[in-house]
């Protein structure tokens, strides 16, 4: 694995990220059934475009702890946990390939 990435991968993920902050707030106000509710409307939208866009793994990220810090059982915080680290894969694959 190359230690090299790209600037401007680095600043487009630094951007999604700081324009997500209305987004952040919405899953901020949220209750926990409104996250699962959010949290299945985040697969199928992926699911229906077939992969992952930046915008997503950036929302994903912030939704996924969000529902990790809600979750009432062990079983619903290491699913969640597990998809937060997939996407932080997913974007450190994105800085890889954008090199």
């Amino acid at each position: 694995m190359s230690n090299v990435i790209s600037l401007q991968a680095a600043r487009s993920i630094r951007d999604a990220e700081n324009e997500d902050h209305a987004y952040r707030a919405l899953i901020l106000s949220m209750d926990k059934l409104e996250l699962l509710e959010e949290m299945v409307r985040f697969q199928e939208e992926r699911s229906r475009i077939g992969q992952l866009s930046l915008d997503m793994m950036v929302r994903g990220r912030t939704l996924f702890k969000a529902l990790e810090e809600a979750a009432e059982t062990q079983e619903l915080r290491l699913l969640t946990r597990s998809y937060r680290r997939h996407l932080d894969y997913e974007l450190l694959e994105f800085r890889q390939k954008q090199s």
